[in-house]
């Protein structure tokens, strides 16, 4: 079976986007600018600070202000082949001029914001079919922070309050942009207290492994299928395939969910899974063996 020659780069949030202690940027509009180790990663994984990245800030509220945010984060690791796409309209993911530069780029960045604004946005269009077939055919980084990065799966949360996520009925799914098909991923996992939430995704979807990232935190997946944790925090993995008992099927919405074997991983910087396979892996790559002995000198 071929395998995608592209790579997701998912952050669950408040990446290091670069301190500036002087004008106190760090948490200014809940943006967390702090230093570049993810960013720089997603920069390597495409091929160095000369390749063409697009940011795309659908999602986002606020998108000419995360548009530059990026440019200036890019620009202090040597990025100046940088564009930014203000895709707001099903309309604009049409413009010929957009659909044209996402043929080209080597790298694609999903701000973070609403996931459900970028699928309802971008699903079904050509700009999304094209990016989708080249992830697939070429070696092109897709990355996206917070909601850009719930986004890059199949089935995706959109919805769900983590103090009520135990529940059924209270975590709200729909289809998101569907470059995989094998994960549901959350952001500001431990954060926002989202474990619930996430659990309740997988034992709906049990095909699926659950992803919660943690903020400054990513996963790296290659071949669709090798995963390898970035970043500063943890990645909890959630591997509902060996569920024993379930009652979320037969119970009314609002009651209390139950489930026997769920299984759950964490994974630091370096660690990686295997998703077909189901399979934690303590060192993902020699790469990130040279990675942790770096940070520890």
């Amino acid at each position: 079976m071929s395998h995608p020659k592209g790579k997701l780069i998912a952050i669950g949030g408040a990446e290091d986007k670069g301190t500036n202690l002087e004008t106190g940027e760090i948490h200014r509009n809940n943006l967390n600018f702090f230093e570049l180790g993810i960013l720089r990663r997603v920069v390597e994984e495409a091929g160095g600070p000369s390749v063409r990245i697009e940011v795309i800030t659908t999602a986002s509220m606020i998108p000419y202000e995360v548009g530059e945010n990026y440019l200036n984060a890019f620009g202090k690791i040597g990025c100046t082949n940088v564009g930014v796409m203000h895709i707001r309209t099903r309309q604009d993911a049409m413009n010929e001029e957009y659909i044209e530069r996402i043929r080209h780029c080597d790298c694609v960045m999903f701000s973070g914001g609403n996931q459900l604004r970028l699928s309802a946005t971008d699903g079904g269009t050509e700009f999304l079919s094209i990016l989708k077939r080249r992830y697939q055919e070429d070696e092109v980084v897709i990355a996206g922070t917070s909601a850009g990065a719930m986004a890059m799966s199949n089935t995706m949360i959109y919805e769900g309050n983590a103090t009520r996520a135990h529940l059924k009925g209270e975590v709200k799914i729909t289809t998101g942009l569907g470059f995989i098909n094998t994960v549901i991923i959350d952001s500001h996992f431990e954060k926002r207290g989202r474990f619930g939430r996430l659990s309740q995704a997988v034992a709906t979807n049990p095909s699926c492994i659950g992803i919660g990232l943690g903020e400054d935190t990513g996963m790296l997946i290659t071949e669709g299928n090798k995963m390898e944790a970035i970043g500063s925090g943890l990645v909890i993995i959630i591997d509902g395939h060996d569920i024993l008992h379930s009652n979320i099927a037969d119970i009314p919405d609002g009651n209390p969910v139950s489930l026997e074997n769920l299984k759950v991983h964490f994974c630091e910087k370096g660690n990686g899974y295997l998703i077909r396979e189901r399979k934690f892996l303590p060192e993902a790559s020699e790469g990130a063996v040279i990675r942790k002995q770096v940070d520890v000198e």
